[in-house]
């Protein structure tokens, strides 16, 4: 799930605005935008135009998260089929590429389709301009608020990473039937948002933002009832909100959690934060 609180967005993905003043994408971007953070759309800068075919739809999903890299046709035909293809597998995904390409003309987003969807040995590549997909902005964003981070200057951290993460609206390609490769790599991507949020939590704590992460931190503990990391930072912001028993009644129900659903104790990090509450 999105574990950032975002609303749901309807217009074209927009464009961060970098700290310096300038913008992610550049002219060269247009008004064409890719929707990967929820449900998979394209964006012509007047409606939403993605394929309606399933499998079309799985296609340009694995393009789009690979995108500007050639994509091999066999890891095409793997997520499509698995390990059982139809005899007609090759045929089939140039039908679904032609389509593609089709797509790309009819909607006015190239004026040939092979433009935007090269041929590129062993398999196809979908060249995507700075600013027009979102997963990218979200993976730029991400990269320079963990160098902010790593340089202390939090406040620029958690700009960067909310920015990143309010690309988010709900789980990836969320419209999409995930075969083996998507599966995979949706997987690795929502440990990657996780990591972030975590990140951000850490940087608004370093600069005192305790009060006002009390909520989110609650909405996030019980969404991962047995993460001990969450909990942590809850009873942290709770003691220094004045609120200690509030904190140790978050390490009871850990505790009573990881005991009923695992059947261990906290780790010795949490005990010794719980210690230190008792202190």
């Amino acid at each position: 799930m999105a574990l950032d609180r975002t609303t749901r967005q309807h217009g074209p993905i927009p464009a961060p605005e970098l700290s310096a003043g300038r913008r992610i994408d550049d002219e060269s971007a247009g008004n064409l935008r890719f929707r990967t953070l929820g449900t998979l759309q394209i964006w012509n800068g007047h409606r939403t135009c993605a394929p309606k075919t399933p499998k079309v739809l799985q296609v340009l999903a694995l393009l789009l998260v690979r995108a500007n890299r050639a994509v091999r046709t066999e890891s095409l035909v793997h997520e499509l089929w698995g390990d059982n293809p139809p005899r007609s597998a090759l045929t089939t995904i140039q039908t679904y590429i032609y389509q593609l390409r089709r797509l790309f003309e009819r909607e006015q987003l190239a004026r040939s389709g092979d433009d935007v969807l090269i041929t590129r040995a062993p398999g196809y590549a979908l060249v995507v301009e700075p600013g027009q997909l979102d997963l990218q902005v979200f993976e730029e964003l991400r990269e320079r608020g963990k160098r902010h981070f790593a340089q202390r200057r939090f406040g620029e951290a958690s700009a960067d990473l909310r920015a990143a993460l309010r690309l988010w609206t709900e789980n990836p390609l969320a419209n999409v039937k995930l075969g083996a490769e998507l599966g995979a790599y949706v997987l690795d991507l929502q440990e990657r948002q996780r990591n972030t949020l975590e990140l951000a939590i850490e940087a608004e704590m370093e600069l005192g933002l305790h009060r006002e992460l009390v909520g989110e931190l609650r909405g996030v503990a019980a969404v991962y009832p047995l993460d001990e990391w969450f909990h942590q930072q809850l009873m942290r912001v709770l003691e220094r909100s004045g609120r200690r028993s509030d904190a140790l009644r978050v390490y009871r129900s850990l505790r009573s959690a990881l005991s009923d659903e695992l059947g261990i104790d906290p780790s010795p990090e949490t005990q010794a934060l719980h210690g230190q509450l008792l202190q």
